[in-house]
Order: structure tokens, then sequence, then C-alpha cells
């Protein structure tokens, strides 16, 4: 059956067209994979919507509030896991906006350092907080002792999975 130009199956999550026999390790990546990307698609549609911000933004200006004297910006593509370019997409318009500086470093002046100003901290902290809340939501499904429970298991996975890695890498 076809709706609206694609396959009905095409648009169910991943999860949904695993089958009950396929290997219950899949099964639960499949379904690790719809929950990240439901939270993410929900954060990222009320950050929209409540700050007309994108969570790119919203990452970088984390990193320099947890780095008050700045960071360069390699140091924040890195940090970010994208290319330079995109950060200095995204810096470019938060320093229109005045939520960010760039400086020369005094030691080097070909670089540039991103500093978030007074008035970016009072907008990341007015984001961080609405952004608790709307986690907090998300998860209200499970109980504290259910959410501790999950969080000791996701990291029993996230040691197995570090651990497999290294040694594929190996």
């Amino acid at each position: 059956m076809t709706l609206g130009g694609a396959p009905a199956a095409a648009r169910l999550d991943r999860e949904s067209r695993v089958a009950q026999g396929d290997h219950e390790a899949l099964r639960l990546w499949l379904r690790l994979l719809a929950c990240t990307t439901l939270i993410e698609t929900s954060v990222r549609s009320a950050l929209r919507r409540d700050f007309d911000c994108t969570l790119p933004r919203l990452d970088l200006m984390s990193k320099l509030e947890r780095h008050p004297e700045g960071l360069r910006m390699g140091e924040l593509s890195r940090r970010m896991m994208v290319t330079g370019g995109n950060v200095t997409g995204i810096t470019d318009q938060l320093v229109k906006e005045g939520l960010v500086t760039r400086e020369a470093p005094p030691d080097d002046r070909r670089a540039c350092v991103v500093k978030l100003t007074p008035t970016g901290r009072k907008a990341l902290l007015r984001m961080a907080e609405a952004q608790a809340a709307w986690v907090a939501r998300l998860f209200a499904g499970l109980s504290a002792a259910e959410c501790r429970q999950l969080h000791a298991l996701l990291a029993k996975l996230k040691a197995s999975a570090t651990a497999s890695a290294r040694s594929e890498a190996a």
C-alpha cells in the first residue's frame, strides 16, 4: 500500500519493521534508535518553537558555558564533532545576536577565541531550564527507580560497546 507517494512501510520507524525472529540485540538497538529519534525530534521542535533556536546552536553555547575563558574555533569544531565551516556559520549568527563574541588571542592573531556574552549566558540558562523540563516530561512514564535502572543498564551497554569497538580497532 502506498500513502503520499511513499510505501506505508517506509513511513514506519525502523523498529516497527523488525520481525519477531530477528536477533534480540538488533531489536534492542532499533528500539534505542527509535527512542533517541523521538526524544531528539521533540526537543528540537520545542527549542525551535519556544526559543527560535537549533540544537547545534544550543550545543555550541553549552560548550562555551563550560569554558568562560572561551574556546578556539578548531576546539569548538572538535568538541561538537562538526566541520569548521559549521562552527563558523553558527558562530556568525550568534555574534550578530550578541550571544557570543570573537576575540583574537594574544599568542596567535590568526586564530580566534569564541566566548559567551552575559546575554548569551542568560539565554542559555533559560533554554537549559526549558530543555530539562521537556526531557523530564518525555521520561514521565518511568518511575525514578526505572530511570535509575535504565541509566545503569545503558552505562553497562556503553562500556560493552566501547570495549568491543576498541578490540575491533586493535
